[in-house]
């Protein structure tokens, strides 16, 4: 049943903005950037977004690829998803596992949230929500041997939601589903297409706000990358060092990280090690994948290599880390609107012999409310996972290598976050490399 929020319109206006303009309100309901975020961004010069425009632009966005398509609309269980078609976040990363929020927009732009029980309030400052309500859980922890009677009644409410808002149009687009919920709406006779594939057509063209929303990310993970780094002495644990990243992350408005990739002297290679218990030492190197998710739910993607302690670094670092920085560089500077994936790989630097079997999975893939479309591979794997596109101006990417030989004491991962032009690419990221380990 739809709810029936009562929203006092008075008393939004009643009250001061923040800079995005969302209330100047600290017990409001909505998430957002702390105070501590804004005074940083200002002193940086940095514009915030404008939270009413960003929202709008991400729905006119969906609703083209559902009209391109001619869709009936599109069905989402996935919070990544859900954040960008409704701006609304809920025990997001419990709710990756636990599919008890969804989604309907239609190709019209009518958009319908279902909540987690009881959280109806969390959307009422989204005029762009028109209707909330509840039971989109039918996954077996919340409805045990129910499940099915529970993904039929959801099922039928979706079908008549579609007849009101789309006729008889029965071209339905899910992103993800549990098999109970595909098996209803089989039942019912719509015709389900990869909704996956239209959230990520619509999410890769990022809009002027979207674009100031990750500047300011960007900022803020930067700040807390130089807080993190006053933490590397030797003697602390790889924990001590990560736990600043998170702790200062939410001390901004910033919302969880994606993983724990951070590794010290030998289990920097092979790469893919997380943070752990052990002890870095004086002339390791620390390597980390910030894989940050900040304030506004935007990712912010950095990666570095640090030298620990206040030592030279042996011949054999830089020259990891110099192979490392001019692969990535060389890959930015060819970027242009227009190339295709396959023709970015092709033009890409290739791997000296000794680090390919070790590469990182892409040379570059796309970033937004986390690392999104596209994947651009390597030459080695272009046959078997590449794949057609093009690049777009405000597309974003994040442009990447792991550089570690099979049996080698230590390995360099870099990463620069860049957003594609009119004319080429503007590298977003400004945090410093290591210059002592490219003299």
């Amino acid at each position: 049943m739809s709810s029936n929020r009562k929203i006092d319109p008075t008393r939004r206006k009643a009250m001061p903005f923040k800079p995005d303009g969302s209330e100047n309100n600290n017990d409001r309901v909505e998430i957002g950037p702390t105070d501590l975020a804004f005074n940083e961004w200002s002193e940086l010069g940095l514009t915030v977004p404008n939270l009413s425009e960003m929202r709008k632009y991400r729905l006119d966005r969906i609703v083209e690829q559902l009209q391109k398509q001619d869709l009936a609309g599109v069905l989402l269980f996935d919070p990544l998803n859900i954040r960008y078609a409704t701006d609304s976040t809920n025990m997001q990363v419990w709710i990756t596992h636990n599919h008890a929020r969804a989604c309907f927009v239609a190709a019209s732009g009518h958009m319908v949230l279902w909540d987690f029980h009881n959280c109806e309030h969390l959307s009422a400052h989204l005029p762009l929500v028109k209707e909330v309500r509840g039971g989109a859980s039918f996954f077996y922890f919340e409805t045990g041997d129910n499940t099915q009677n529970h993904a039929r009644k959801f099922a039928e409410e979706l079908a008549q939601l579609i007849k009101e808002h789309s006729g008889e149009n029965k071209r339905l687009a899910v992103d993800k589903i549990e098999i109970a919920g595909l098996r209803e709406l089989d039942r019912l006779g719509f015709e389900v297409s990869d909704g996956q594939e239209i959230m990520e057509f619509a999410r890769v063209v990022k809009g002027k706000d979207e674009l100031n929303a990750m500047r300011c990310s960007l900022a803020s993970t930067e700040i807390s990358l130089d807080l993190m780094r006053q933490a590397v002495e030797p003697g602390v644990t790889e924990n001590d060092i990560w736990s600043v990243l998170h702790a200062e992350n939410i001390k901004r408005g910033g919302e969880w990280i994606e993983c724990r990739l951070l590794s010290s002297g030998s289990r920097t290679n092979p790469w893919y090690q997380e943070a752990g218990p052990r002890i870095v030492k004086e002339g390791e190197l620390l390597a980390f994948d910030t894989d940050l998710i900040g304030p506004y739910g935007i990712c912010a993607d950095i990666s570095r290599t640090w030298l620990i302690g206040d030592v030279q670094p042996t011949a054999e670092q830089k020259r990891l880390y110099k192979a490392a920085y001019d692969h990535i560089q060389f890959n930015m500077e060819i970027l242009k609107p227009g190339m295709t994936f396959e023709e970015v790989t092709l033009a890409s630097q290739p791997l000296p012999d000794e680090f390919v079997e070790q590469r990182y999975g892409v040379l570059a893939h796309g970033v937004g409310l986390c690392d999104e479309y596209p994947s651009i591979r390597y030459r080695q794997d272009l046959e078997h996972h590449g794949y057609s596109g093009v690049l777009e101006p405000g597309m974003c990417l994040c442009v990447e290598a792991y550089i570690g030989a099979v049996g080698g004491k230590e390995g360099v991962k870099l990463e620069d976050q860049i957003v594609i032009t009119e004319n080429g690419y503007e590298n977003l990221t400004k945090y410093p490399f290591e210059e002592a380990l490219l003299l």
